[in-house]
């Protein structure tokens, strides 16, 4: 049995400013499976191509990444920078990208979506709510990796972007996600954009888990509809749709009014996988499954895949390119075939779109995911700083384990180990956030680990192999 390592969030203040994970981190996820032949260093290697071909410095300390148009920039680009200068532990060039960020907001403290260059003349007005959900999550992994005391106070100005998105970016009484913040809801939305493991760290981060989770109930609501609505072939989701699934009549000016799975769509497969390896949420491994499973069985595989799909699972594009694939192949990571993902992630590795904005991007967040570089913080800081045990999830790992039990829990909380004859064998309190409880002379079976803080308490099981 593979060891199990689980990522969940305690909520513990962070002071320290070194870096929690080095780049590559190549951690193993506790859901789904990973590629026979991942490397880190195929995330090393795509991170300092994609650099090297888009990553631009401008003045006082700003960097941005340049769009298909070299030209320009857009916010989702910035975003996609950020989450990838976070997990590459870049700080330099986050910060940076942070700054051309807080450079470009409009009044509702968004990012316009498309600017000209490093000139911060603006092309296109208003946000593009993906980017600012990246952005937010990058935030939020800075203050895992880095803390906030130095010159930038990553917490707050997660918090506060979060509130902003809350506010602007999802549509008020029916928690579906607005395109952006001056657009879009029931009437018109985008399934590409739908992070639904980033609204249960922004729930737990600000403390507001029951308008987050409703956010993620309400994605996966609106990509069953279309996916029923319109009888779609395995996870083809459309570019654009209304709540209720339906095509939206106010996606006219986008390619073919929005109704096929196109270069807006191809993402949904990666977003979604995220929370599964990530939470083992049941609704994503369904939806993922989907995905993986029109590939293998009715796409004959990876190496078939295509830039565009009609819902009925006709073919409507013609390149085979990082952009489908890969969010394909993370798909895999939950589709219970080991032989179809190590296929799809070879596939995508091979792939060699180097000057391609969208293709070079995406494949790098994709390959962040398939080696374990793309993972959610162990910790994340509450936006008062107080502890509350029983809404918290404690972390142990790995579970099972031949021996040593790793646990993630408040200083001076008290570590009890109960036997499976209901004894208490050990018993301490915890001197740093991890502890380490060492079983390996108890004979094997399942333990319970009773961790107490302030009166209140959580237990955990174990398995000792």
């Amino acid at each position: 049995m593979k060891n199990l390592l689980v990522f969940t969030i305690a909520f513990l203040c962070l002071t320290s400013n070194a870096q929690k994970h080095p780049f590559p981190a190549n951690l193993t996820f506790s859901n789904g499976l990973m590629a026979a032949s991942k490397s880190g260093q195929d995330a090393v290697n795509n991170y300092n191509l994609w650099k090297i071909n888009f990553v631009e410095q401008c003045n006082n300390g700003r960097y941005r990444v340049k769009f298909d148009n070299p030209g320009e920039t857009v916010s989702e680009g910035i975003g996609y920078g950020m989450l990838l200068a976070v997990y590459a532990t870049d700080r330099t060039l986050f910060d940076g990208f942070w700054q051309f960020y807080k450079d470009n907001v409009n009044v509702n403290g968004v990012m316009n979506w498309k600017i000209n260059g490093c000139s911060f003349g603006t092309n296109g007005y208003n946000g593009a709510t993906d980017a600012e959900l990246d952005v937010a999550f990058a935030l939020i992994m800075a203050d895992y990796q880095w803390g906030s005391t130095g010159a930038i106070n990553y917490k707050s100005a997660a918090t506060t972007l979060i509130a902003a998105i809350k506010t602007h970016e999802v549509e008020a009484n029916t928690f579906v996600l607005k395109p952006g913040d001056q657009f879009g809801g029931s009437q018109i939305t985008n399934a590409s954009y739908f992070s639904p493991a980033y609204y249960r760290i922004f729930g737990t981060f600000t403390n507001d888990t029951t308008f987050w989770n409703a956010v993620a109930a309400k994605s996966y609501t609106v990509i069953n509809n279309n996916l029923t609505v319109n009888n779609a072939a395995g996870g083809l989701v459309s570019d654009w749709c209304q709540e209720s699934g339906a095509y939206s009549p106010q996606a006219s000016g986008y390619n073919n009014q929005g109704r096929s799975y196109g270069y807006d769509a191809a993402r949904t497969p990666w977003r979604i996988a995220v929370d599964y390896v990530w939470n083992g949420n049941a609704s994503a491994k369904t939806y993922a499954k989907k995905a993986s499973d029109f590939v293998r069985v009715n796409l004959g595989g990876s190496a078939n895949i295509k830039d565009g799909y009609n819902q009925n699972g006709t073919l409507s594009g013609q390149w085979h390119n990082a952009t489908f694939v890969g969010a394909f192949a993370c798909a895999a990571m939950a589709g219970e075939n080991q032989a179809h993902l190590n296929a799809s992630y070879n596939d995508l590795n091979q792939l060699n779109e180097p000057n391609s904005y969208f293709n070079q991007t995406l494949k790098t967040l994709y390959l962040f995911l398939l080696t374990g570089n793309f993972y959610q913080p162990q910790q994340a800081t509450l936006g008062q700083e107080q502890f509350d045990i029983e809404k918290a999830t404690v972390t142990i790992y790995p579970n099972p384990s031949n021996d040593i039990f790793s646990v993630t829990a408040p200083e001076k909380s008290v570590i009890a180990v109960i036997s499976p004859q209901g004894k208490v064998i050990s018993q301490q309190q915890a001197k740093a956030e991890v502890t380490e409880i060492n079983l390996a002379h108890q004979a094997a079976g399942l333990y319970l680990i009773k961790i107490t803080n302030e009166n209140k308490s959580v237990t955990k099981k174990v398995l000792l192999k």
